[in-house]
């Protein structure tokens, strides 16, 4: 997302996170850092950390990946305003369906692949929607 957000010129904090606490300060995933640098992203750098109640306070939208993330993100909400915020990520391709993405972890590196793909298209949605209601303005 940040990637995309950049190419367009479009401001933005972007940051993803979880909530496992075993993996908080974690490096992603040796597949998924290979699968960002064969479409030329360093991912490297980013550490796990978890979602606090704070993030509806730095985030304007919250994309969540799974039923899980989306139950755990709305039991921290604490009003209307912090629930508006949240959606599932395919439903930029898939409005309403609330899907989940796979998570590759259980699967070869094809798989990191293929979900890559498929959130590259979901962040270059969001981007492209940013960028006009930015020019809307």
């Amino acid at each position: 997302m940040k990637d995309k957000l950049t190419a367009k010129h479009i401001p933005g904090k972007v940051d993803s996170c979880g909530f496992e606490s075993f993996h908080i300060g974690d490096r992603p995933d040796r597949r998924a850092q290979v699968t960002a640098s064969r479409h030329g992203l360093d991912i490297s750098g980013h550490r796990a950390r978890l979602f606090t109640t704070r993030d509806f306070d730095d985030f304007d939208l919250i994309y969540v990946m799974d039923t899980g993330h989306f139950n755990n993100v709305m039991k921290l909400a604490r009003n209307a305003a912090d629930r508006a915020r949240v959606d599932y990520m395919l439903n930029v391709i898939s409005p309403g369906q609330n899907l989940g993405v796979m998570d590759p972890w259980y699967h070869d590196q094809e798989a990191f692949e293929e979900v890559f793909l498929l959130l590259d298209q979901a962040c270059e949605m969001v981007a492209k929607k940013l960028l006009t209601d930015k020019t809307r303005s």
